[in-house]
Protein backbone atom coordinates (compact mmCIF):
# COMPACT_ATOMS: atom_id res chain seq x y z
CA UNK A 1 0.00 0.00 0.00
CA UNK A 2 1.04 3.47 -0.78
CA UNK A 3 2.18 6.25 2.45
CA UNK A 4 0.52 9.25 2.02
CA UNK A 5 3.42 10.26 4.57
CA UNK A 6 6.58 8.60 5.64
CA UNK A 7 8.82 10.08 8.72
CA UNK A 8 12.19 8.34 9.31
CA UNK A 9 14.53 8.97 11.93
CA UNK A 10 13.43 12.73 12.46
CA UNK A 11 15.65 14.12 15.56
CA UNK A 12 14.83 17.78 17.15
CA UNK A 13 16.46 19.27 19.89
CA UNK A 14 15.50 21.66 22.18
CA UNK A 15 16.79 22.62 26.44
CA UNK A 16 14.93 19.46 27.96
CA UNK A 17 12.79 17.79 25.26
CA UNK A 18 14.25 15.68 21.99
CA UNK A 19 12.42 14.47 19.35
CA UNK A 20 14.55 11.37 19.42
CA UNK A 21 14.49 9.09 15.44
CA UNK A 22 10.86 9.82 15.37
CA UNK A 23 9.34 6.93 12.18
CA UNK A 24 6.51 5.78 11.29
CA UNK A 25 4.05 5.66 7.86
CA UNK A 26 0.33 7.30 7.40
CA UNK A 27 -0.65 4.88 4.13
CA UNK A 28 -3.46 6.77 1.35
CA UNK A 29 -7.07 6.04 2.43
CA UNK A 30 -6.86 6.06 6.15
CA UNK A 31 -7.14 7.98 9.42
CA UNK A 32 -4.01 7.42 11.95
CA UNK A 33 -4.87 8.21 15.60
CA UNK A 34 -1.64 10.16 17.17
CA UNK A 35 -1.65 9.84 20.74
CA UNK A 36 0.75 10.69 23.88
CA UNK A 37 0.58 12.67 27.17
CA UNK A 38 1.29 16.30 26.78
CA UNK A 39 4.68 17.72 26.25
CA UNK A 40 5.07 13.91 24.70
CA UNK A 41 6.35 15.38 21.34
CA UNK A 42 2.74 15.56 19.30
CA UNK A 43 2.70 18.96 18.65
CA UNK A 44 6.28 19.19 17.57
CA UNK A 45 6.19 16.44 15.03
CA UNK A 46 3.78 17.97 13.37
CA UNK A 47 5.25 21.54 13.56
CA UNK A 48 8.45 19.54 11.52
CA UNK A 49 6.02 17.60 9.09
CA UNK A 50 4.24 20.96 7.87
CA UNK A 51 8.01 22.39 7.87
CA UNK A 52 7.40 25.46 10.97
CA UNK A 53 10.26 24.16 12.43
CA UNK A 54 13.83 22.81 11.20
CA UNK A 55 14.69 19.30 12.19
CA UNK A 56 18.36 18.65 13.35
CA UNK A 57 18.19 15.24 11.56
CA UNK A 58 16.01 12.56 9.51
CA UNK A 59 13.71 13.30 6.56
CA UNK A 60 9.86 13.65 6.15
CA UNK A 61 8.25 13.15 2.79
CA UNK A 62 4.69 14.20 2.22
CA UNK A 63 3.05 13.06 -0.97
CA UNK A 64 5.91 11.00 -2.22
CA UNK A 65 8.04 14.95 -1.77
CA UNK A 66 10.47 16.17 0.52
CA UNK A 67 8.50 18.62 2.73
CA UNK A 68 11.37 21.12 2.28
CA UNK A 69 11.98 21.50 -0.90
CA UNK A 70 8.72 21.27 -2.41
CA UNK A 71 7.06 23.21 1.18
CA UNK A 72 4.73 24.98 -1.50
CA UNK A 73 3.43 22.26 -3.70
CA UNK A 74 2.91 20.01 -0.83
CA UNK A 75 0.93 22.42 1.29
CA UNK A 76 -1.23 23.03 -1.42
CA UNK A 77 -2.51 19.71 -1.05
CA UNK A 78 -3.03 19.47 2.87
CA UNK A 79 -5.63 20.99 5.07
CA UNK A 80 -4.52 21.91 8.75
CA UNK A 81 -6.85 22.75 11.63
CA UNK A 82 -4.78 23.10 15.16
CA UNK A 83 -6.63 23.13 18.52
CA UNK A 84 -7.28 27.14 18.36
CA UNK A 85 -8.94 29.49 15.23
CA UNK A 86 -6.14 31.56 13.67
CA UNK A 87 -8.36 33.60 11.63
CA UNK A 88 -8.91 37.47 13.00
CA UNK A 89 -11.93 37.95 15.44
CA UNK A 90 -13.76 40.60 12.96
CA UNK A 91 -13.61 38.60 10.04
CA UNK A 92 -17.38 36.99 8.85
CA UNK A 93 -17.12 33.06 6.82
CA UNK A 94 -17.48 34.89 3.57
CA UNK A 95 -14.46 36.94 4.18
CA UNK A 96 -12.34 34.00 5.04
CA UNK A 97 -13.42 32.47 1.49
CA UNK A 98 -12.41 35.86 -0.22
CA UNK A 99 -8.88 35.39 1.52
CA UNK A 100 -8.32 32.01 0.86
CA UNK A 101 -9.06 31.94 -3.27
CA UNK A 102 -5.71 33.75 -3.26
CA UNK A 103 -4.17 31.54 -1.04
CA UNK A 104 -5.21 28.18 -2.62
CA UNK A 105 -5.45 27.89 -6.47
CA UNK A 106 -7.72 25.39 -5.97
CA UNK A 107 -10.04 26.77 -3.06
CA UNK A 108 -13.68 25.61 -4.10
CA UNK A 109 -16.02 28.40 -2.79
CA UNK A 110 -19.56 26.60 -3.30
CA UNK A 111 -17.81 23.64 -0.90
CA UNK A 112 -16.91 25.91 1.76
CA UNK A 113 -20.47 26.99 1.50
CA UNK A 114 -22.01 23.32 1.66
CA UNK A 115 -19.87 23.02 5.30
CA UNK A 116 -20.86 26.58 6.74
CA UNK A 117 -24.58 25.51 5.63
CA UNK A 118 -23.55 21.59 7.00
CA UNK A 119 -21.95 23.39 9.91
CA UNK A 120 -25.07 25.52 10.60
CA UNK A 121 -22.63 28.34 11.42
CA UNK A 122 -23.87 32.05 10.93
CA UNK A 123 -22.51 33.77 7.40
CA UNK A 124 -22.72 37.07 8.90
CA UNK A 125 -21.53 36.99 12.48
CA UNK A 126 -17.98 37.94 13.26
CA UNK A 127 -15.54 35.34 14.32
CA UNK A 128 -15.41 37.08 17.86
CA UNK A 129 -19.01 36.36 17.99
CA UNK A 130 -18.26 32.42 17.50
CA UNK A 131 -18.51 30.18 20.19
CA UNK A 132 -15.15 27.73 20.84
CA UNK A 133 -17.41 24.99 19.19
CA UNK A 134 -18.31 27.33 16.21
CA UNK A 135 -14.47 28.51 15.51
CA UNK A 136 -13.45 25.03 15.20
CA UNK A 137 -16.23 23.72 12.49
CA UNK A 138 -15.03 27.21 10.71
CA UNK A 139 -11.61 26.06 10.50
CA UNK A 140 -12.43 22.49 9.54
CA UNK A 141 -14.81 23.70 6.77
CA UNK A 142 -11.40 25.91 5.69
CA UNK A 143 -9.35 22.81 5.58
CA UNK A 144 -11.37 20.55 3.98
CA UNK A 145 -12.68 23.56 1.30
CA UNK A 146 -9.03 23.44 -1.16
CA UNK A 147 -9.84 20.01 -1.62
CA UNK A 148 -7.06 18.48 -0.06
CA UNK A 149 -5.51 14.77 0.14
CA UNK A 150 -4.24 14.71 3.17
CA UNK A 151 -6.02 16.44 6.69
CA UNK A 152 -3.47 17.30 9.70
CA UNK A 153 -5.27 17.58 12.77
CA UNK A 154 -4.12 18.59 16.17
CA UNK A 155 -6.38 18.58 19.22
CA UNK A 156 -9.28 19.31 16.77
CA UNK A 157 -11.98 18.04 18.70
CA UNK A 158 -10.57 19.15 22.21
CA UNK A 159 -13.03 21.32 24.16
CA UNK A 160 -16.41 20.31 22.16
CA UNK A 161 -19.32 18.26 23.14
CA UNK A 162 -19.60 14.42 22.46
CA UNK A 163 -22.77 15.53 19.99
CA UNK A 164 -20.65 18.04 18.02
CA UNK A 165 -17.72 16.20 18.61
CA UNK A 166 -19.51 13.08 16.55
CA UNK A 167 -20.70 15.38 13.73
CA UNK A 168 -16.89 16.24 13.00
CA UNK A 169 -15.99 12.36 13.25
CA UNK A 170 -18.56 11.96 10.46
CA UNK A 171 -17.12 14.83 8.30
CA UNK A 172 -13.61 12.31 8.73
CA UNK A 173 -15.25 9.18 7.51
CA UNK A 174 -16.71 10.88 4.86
CA UNK A 175 -13.41 12.28 3.62
CA UNK A 176 -11.49 9.19 3.64
CA UNK A 177 -14.07 7.67 1.61
CA UNK A 178 -11.77 8.83 -1.10
CA UNK A 179 -9.02 6.16 -1.29
CA UNK A 180 -6.31 9.16 -2.00
CA UNK A 181 -7.06 11.09 1.33
CA UNK A 182 -5.59 10.56 4.54
CA UNK A 183 -5.78 11.84 7.98
CA UNK A 184 -3.48 12.58 10.72
CA UNK A 185 -5.40 12.96 13.63
CA UNK A 186 -3.89 14.23 17.61
CA UNK A 187 -6.29 13.98 20.20
CA UNK A 188 -6.35 12.95 24.00
CA UNK A 189 -9.59 11.70 23.63
CA UNK A 190 -8.82 8.43 22.97
CA UNK A 191 -12.60 6.93 22.28
CA UNK A 192 -12.78 9.33 19.46
CA UNK A 193 -9.68 7.53 17.69
CA UNK A 194 -11.47 4.16 18.75
CA UNK A 195 -14.63 4.96 16.50
CA UNK A 196 -12.51 5.92 13.41
CA UNK A 197 -8.98 5.42 13.64
CA UNK A 198 -7.43 2.36 11.45
CA UNK A 199 -3.74 3.03 12.77
CA UNK A 200 -2.46 4.31 16.14
CA UNK A 201 1.27 6.00 16.90
CA UNK A 202 1.98 6.35 20.03
CA UNK A 203 4.72 8.89 21.54
CA UNK A 204 6.44 9.28 24.65
CA UNK A 205 9.18 11.53 25.84
CA UNK A 206 9.83 12.05 22.23
CA UNK A 207 10.24 8.58 21.20
CA UNK A 208 8.06 6.33 19.50
CA UNK A 209 6.58 3.79 21.15
CA UNK A 210 4.34 2.07 18.60
CA UNK A 211 2.42 2.25 15.29
CA UNK A 212 0.11 -0.35 14.61
CA UNK A 213 -2.82 -1.18 13.20
CA UNK A 214 -5.96 -0.85 15.50
CA UNK A 215 -7.05 -4.09 14.76
CA UNK A 216 -3.62 -5.35 15.57
CA UNK A 217 -3.55 -3.33 18.86
CA UNK A 218 -7.23 -4.49 20.11
CA UNK A 219 -6.47 -7.89 18.85
CA UNK A 220 -3.14 -8.66 20.50
CA UNK A 221 -2.62 -6.53 23.48
CA UNK A 222 -4.70 -7.59 27.08
CA UNK A 223 -4.63 -7.11 30.38
CA UNK A 224 -4.49 -9.72 33.03
CA UNK A 225 -5.15 -9.19 36.70
CA UNK A 226 -3.79 -12.13 39.12
CA UNK A 227 -2.16 -12.41 42.41
CA UNK A 228 1.82 -13.03 43.09
CA UNK A 229 1.47 -16.46 42.44
CA UNK A 230 -0.52 -16.45 39.41
CA UNK A 231 2.67 -13.26 38.39
CA UNK A 232 5.82 -15.41 39.15
CA UNK A 233 3.91 -18.33 36.81
CA UNK A 234 4.10 -16.12 33.61
CA UNK A 235 5.88 -16.13 30.97
CA UNK A 236 7.99 -13.24 30.59
CA UNK A 237 7.77 -13.34 26.65
CA UNK A 238 4.17 -11.96 26.83
CA UNK A 239 4.12 -9.30 29.57
CA UNK A 240 5.00 -6.03 28.47
CA UNK A 241 4.43 -3.63 31.61
CA UNK A 242 2.83 -4.28 35.34
CA UNK A 243 0.97 -2.71 37.72
CA UNK A 244 1.36 -3.40 41.39
CA UNK A 245 -1.61 -2.68 43.34
CA UNK A 246 -2.88 -3.30 47.05
CA UNK A 247 -4.94 -6.26 45.17
CA UNK A 248 -2.58 -8.08 43.15
CA UNK A 249 -0.90 -7.25 39.47
CA UNK A 250 -2.29 -6.06 36.29
CA UNK A 251 -0.04 -7.06 33.77
CA UNK A 252 -0.24 -5.61 29.85
CA UNK A 253 0.78 -8.40 27.66
CA UNK A 254 0.99 -8.88 23.81
CA UNK A 255 -0.61 -12.04 22.08
CA UNK A 256 -3.31 -12.57 24.33
CA UNK A 257 -4.80 -15.38 22.30
CA UNK A 258 -1.59 -17.18 23.38
CA UNK A 259 -1.97 -16.67 26.91
CA UNK A 260 -5.84 -17.45 27.44
CA UNK A 261 -4.82 -21.05 25.88
CA UNK A 262 -1.87 -21.64 27.60
CA UNK A 263 -3.09 -20.31 31.12
CA UNK A 264 -6.85 -20.99 30.59
CA UNK A 265 -7.79 -20.28 34.55
CA UNK A 266 -6.68 -16.66 33.81
CA UNK A 267 -8.61 -13.96 32.72
CA UNK A 268 -7.16 -11.82 30.44
CA UNK A 269 -9.52 -8.30 28.88
CA UNK A 270 -9.59 -6.55 26.33
CA UNK A 271 -7.75 -3.24 26.54
CA UNK A 272 -8.62 0.81 25.28
CA UNK A 273 -6.28 2.96 23.98
CA UNK A 274 -5.93 4.81 27.19
CA UNK A 275 -5.62 1.89 29.30
CA UNK A 276 -2.68 0.69 27.04
CA UNK A 277 -0.85 4.05 27.41
CA UNK A 278 -1.13 4.98 30.83
CA UNK A 279 0.88 1.01 31.23
CA UNK A 280 3.77 2.58 29.53
CA UNK A 281 3.89 5.83 30.75
CA UNK A 282 3.00 4.78 34.37
CA UNK A 283 3.21 1.07 34.55
CA UNK A 284 6.76 -0.70 35.26
CA UNK A 285 7.98 -1.75 31.76
CA UNK A 286 9.23 -5.58 31.58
Amino acid sequence: MDNIMELKNVCKSYEGFKLNNVSFCLPKGSIMGFVGENGAGKTTTIKAILNLIKIDSGSIEVLGLNNIKHEKQIKEQIGVVFDESYFHDNLKPRDISKIMKDVFSNWDGKLFNYYINRFKLPENKIIKEFSKGMKMKLSIATALSHNPKLLILDEATSGLDPVMRNEILDVFLDFIQDEDHSILISSHITSDLEKIADYITFINQGKIVFSNSKDDIIYNYGVLKCGLNDFKKIDKTYMVAHRKSQFGYEVLVNKKNEIKKKYKDFIVDNISIEDLMLFYVRGELI
